[in-house]
Order: C-alpha cells, then sequence, then structure tokens
C-alpha cells in the first residue's frame, strides 16, 4: 500500500504549487521538469499513469472525458485532481486536504473535485 500520493502539475497549474506542495513534504513534480510541455492530455494522463503520479489540473472538461475514456477501456490511471483557478496558496489547501486524507491506493482510478 502507498501511503502518500505523488502529484504530477498539469502544464496549466502554476508551478508554485508544486514548490509549495514540496515545503509540506509531499512529492511533486511539473509538465515543465519532466520534459512534457505541449504534449497533450492524453499523453500527460498516461505519463502520470505510468510513473504512479495523481495529475492535478485546471482542465475539468477535458479529463472528465479521459476519466470516463480510461474506465471504458478498462485502463487504469493514479487519479486526477480538479481544481478551479485559484492562487497558488489557496489551490495547495485544497489539495492537501485531499493528500491528508486519502492515501495513495484511494486516490488511484479516481476523479476528484477540489
Amino acid at each position: 500500500m502507498t501511503i502518500f500520493a505523488k502529484v504530477y502539475l498539469d502544464e496549466n497549474v502554476d508551478i508554485l504549487v508544486a514548490e509549495l506542495l514540496l515545503a509540506r513534504g509531499f512529492e511533486a513534480t511539473t509538465t515543465r521538469k519532466q520534459r512534457m510541455l505541449g504534449k497533450s492530455d492524453e499523453a500527460q494522463l498516461a505519463y502520470t499513469a505510468s510513473f504512479k503520479y495523481c495529475l492535478l489540473t485546471y482542465n475539468r472538461v477535458d479529463f472528465e472525458k479521459l476519466h470516463l475514456a480510461y474506465i471504458s477501456q478498462k485502463k487504469t490511471h493514479s487519479g486526477i485532481i480538479i481544481c478551479p483557478e485559484k492562487s497558488a496558496y489557496e489551490v495547495v489547501e485544497r489539495v492537501v486536504i485531499i493528500l491528508d486524507t486519502l492515501t495513495a491506493d484511494e486516490i488511484a482510478n479516481q476523479l476528484l473535485y477540489v
């Protein structure tokens, strides 16, 4: 069982969010650090699934569709957290509630809204 989820920020999420999560002791990375800038949403989700990162995004519409496609195709991912576009500090406050409440295994294959 994996206790804490690792977080991967979609390219539309402020990279300060990753720094703030790291400062709180969570593992976090960005699209830029992983050299995935400009890749499709499908490629981003496949990447996060392969490296067991849950994906944090503001892009609700596209990732809701991808989540449903994964379910219908019986594919797995490490979780998708959808957040409204707010300040980095507010995003972190919202995301930390999820990370402190649910294990990585409980987040896997879930579409969560904060």
